[in-house]
């Protein structure tokens, strides 16, 4: 069979009838090389793969028996844990790229990916950088730079401050024209580093002292630039793609107000509310962003939408694919990845404007190892149990991470995306909640409880979000006292009761003794005994008496009289990695899947999940940490020292800064509990800590 070249096949495959410019060498990409890892380098494989393209991972110490590394043809190492030793090193990546002949280089997002150094040293070495121009990446990486050419392009900008004069004072000055509340923004900034608001003139200084620290940590640069702080807007986003032949289209919005710590945690295409008239417009402005640096590949606009007025101003522009891309992928039809190798291969866009249609809705969640009830901390662990949905064509799971695999401090701690698709707006966050329902993580705490709350939000239901919805319905949607249903707690019970007959079933394999049975029970006798269980929500103790009867019956009562159930039938059973409880309550067939580790019982139900501290298993640790955290300024998380503020003698009040923790990308400024006097500082900046590890000692 005769191989035409990539470009050529896809020409012949979709049957263009465009004529290509001489101008751009047209390149078979035949392998590329992924500097990256996770969730979007698995990705970027899958579709390589199904272009028949061969792929290049690499991989640093964390990630040795990482998932991407397994997944691709080949797999370099290319240095320590973290990144800056690693994902990083544009030198090492270009290394392996050379060695192993790889025609491009796939930046993926986050790292290297909007590094217009990288870009430039890859052409350099006749590497094709699969991304725009670096000269795009510059313009458009600055958000100072690249809000004076949007004015100039005629994309709508916000008031604000984007010149050099970096000064306390000329800030503090030229915040007080724009008037207050004030956005900070660090110019090289994204994800929600390097980013504040201060609401007065008395939090200012403090606020650009932190967002420089973190700029500088996360980019290398501490410019900042300041807006005027729209209150309760929303973050419309437009997907863009150009080629080398200046052919421009939109693929229409995404809408990622619903933000955590300035971080997206649920995106939805298109936004709901946008009228046809508006997407236009939307569309026609991001194009015209993109034409204004000459722009190459995939790119997404992202704009600030003003509910009050109606109106959009230009935000900034990501020069890279974005972490919710598969969302505009489900309504579109198309392959974003795919593009990209396409486009940097010298092809044409595959669709003009108008081929593109919005189909149906599509929903994003992502699912972090966080514990939304704390400030939504970033956590850290194996990854003892892991169960996702089953993929279908309206339902992707994007992860870089299997059952067993490790979330590491050393990186963001998002464990996959999940995404749907349905008809309209109702039914795919419909879909979304029962798929959420089946996603089962154990090992680290995560967000899947909170999401499966924040999505059936009145509000979030209808559509009304802004990028202040989690403050805003705080009350209701991080509410950790929220009592715990009785229903749930018999299954918790029946869960602990069964696991324990299990255990005993399976530790008295070949015994020949008659008495191994379950908890001493006799024929003709009912033994009645106290369960304790801790909800690890609320940290709410919950007493059950049981009183067991003949064979699988039992009698389940609850010490502050809320209601009782009969249980007349129950079984544990192993369903592939998952144990499944069955019972009758009250003559109400109930099923549920649970999994329990040395501490914790978790229970997934049908309309939530759960996770239970076993009191008898609590250990001598964690009781010393909850004891630590009352009295001593803590580590909340594993991470790095950054920055020590106090020393041995210092006089502190509550609520001063002690030391500023790095953790997952993050800046986590540890305050002082209390007045006192400071006995020693246990850390300095660049050692490693533990999770509820004291910092300081105290007089």
């Amino acid at each position: 069979m005769i191989q035409f070249p990539l470009y050529l096949r896809y020409v012949i495959h979709l049957g263009w009838r465009r004529s290509y410019s001489n101008s751009v060498k047209k390149v078979d990409i035949t392998k590329i090389l992924i500097a990256n890892r996770g969730e979007i380098a698995c990705r970027v494989i899958r579709s390589a793969k199904k272009m028949g393209i061969k792929t290049v991972a690499v991989y640093s110490d964390a990630d040795k028996n990482s998932m991407h590394a397994a997944m691709a043809d080949e797999a370099y190492h290319i240095g320590p844990s973290s990144s800056t030793e690693s994902y990083l090193r544009a030198d090492k990546i270009l290394s392996v790229a050379k060695k192993t002949q790889s025609i491009a280089i796939h930046p993926g997002y986050g790292f290297l990916s909007e590094n217009a150094g990288f870009a430039e040293e890859c052409n350099k070495n006749g590497i094709i950088f699969i991304g725009p121009p670096a000269s795009a990446i510059r313009d458009m990486g600055i958000k100072s730079t690249s809000k004076a050419l949007m004015e100039s392009a005629g994309v709508p900008i916000i008031k604000g401050y984007h010149k050099e004069d970096q000064l306390d004072s000329t800030l503090i000055n030229e915040a007080e024209k724009i008037g207050f509340p004030i956005m900070i923004k660090a110019v090289r900034g994204g994800g929600g580093k390097g980013m504040r608001t201060a609401m007065n003139s008395d939090e200012f200084v403090n606020q650009i002292e932190s967002a420089r620290r973190e700029a500088m940590k996360s980019f290398g640069d501490d410019v900042l630039l300041l807006e005027q702080l729209i209150l309760s807007p929303r973050h419309v986003e437009v997907q863009i793609f150009g080629d080398h032949y200046n052919n421009y289209v939109y693929l229409f919005e995404r809408d990622c107000s619903v933000q955590r710590r300035h971080q997206k945690i649920i995106e939805e295409a298109p936004a709901p509310g946008i009228s046809e008239e508006l997407r236009k417009q939307l569309g026609e402005a991001a194009v015209r962003a993109a034409q204004a640096v000459n722009y190459v590949g995939a790119g997404t606009v992202e704009f600030i939408f003003d509910i009050s007025s109606n109106k959009f101003y230009f935000m900034e522009m990501n020069t890279r694919l974005q972490v919710e891309h598969p969302i505009t992928e489900m309504i579109t039809n198309t392959d974003l990845v795919e593009w990209q190798i396409l486009v940097a291969s010298g092809c044409c866009l595959p669709l003009t404007q108008d081929d593109l249609k919005v189909n149906g809705h599509s929903v994003e969640a992502r699912i972090y190892a966080e514990d939304p009830f704390n400030g939504f901390l970033p956590d850290a662990g194996n990854l003892l149990h892991l169960k996702v949905p089953e993929t279908s064509s309206d339902v992707r799971t994007e992860t870089g991470v299997r059952q067993g695999d490790k979330v590491s401090v050393h990186y963001d701690p998002m464990i996959a995306k999940l995404v749907v698709w349905d008809e309209n707006r109702n039914r795919a966050f419909e879909k979304l909640y029962r798929m959420l329902l089946e996603f089962h993580v154990a090992g680290v705490n995560t967000n899947i409880g909170f999401l499966l709350h924040l999505i059936k939000h009145p509000e979030m239901k209808s559509g009304n979000v802004h990028t202040g919805f989690i403050t805003q319905h705080q009350n209701v949607l991080l509410n950790k006292s929220l009592e715990m249903l009785p229903e749930t707690l018999a299954q918790a019970v029946m869960a602990v009761i069964f696991l324990e007959k299990l255990h005993l079933r399976e530790s008295s394999k070949g015994s020949n003794n008659p008495f191994v049975h379950l908890n001493g029970f006799r024929v003709n006798h009912k033994l009645k005994r106290n369960i304790s269980l801790t909800d690890s929500r609320s940290n709410k103790k919950y007493n059950i008496n049981v009183t067991y009867d003949e064979g699988n019956k039992f009698l389940i009562a609850f010490d502050d009289g809320k209601q009782d159930f009969k249980v007349s039938s129950g079984k544990l059973t192993k369903n592939e990695s998952s144990l499944v409880l069955d019972c009758d309550l009250n003559t109400k067939k109930i099923t549920c899947k649970i999994f329990k580790d040395n501490e914790n019982l978790y229970l997934f139900t049908k309309d939530d999940v759960h996770k239970f501290i076993l009191d008898d298993l609590i250990s001598l640790s964690k009781l010393i940490n909850e004891v630590i955290i009352d009295n001593e300024a803590v580590s909340p998380m594993p991470g790095t020292i950054d920055k020590v503020m106090i020393k041995s003698g210092d006089k502190v009040k509550s609520g001063d800064p002690l030391v500023v923790v790095i953790a997952m990308k993050m800046e986590h400024v540890i305050k002082s509990p209390k007045d006192g006097v400071i006995q020693n500082v246990l850390f300095k900046a660049g050692d490693n800590v533990s999770k509820g590890v004291p910092l300081v000692a105290w007089q």
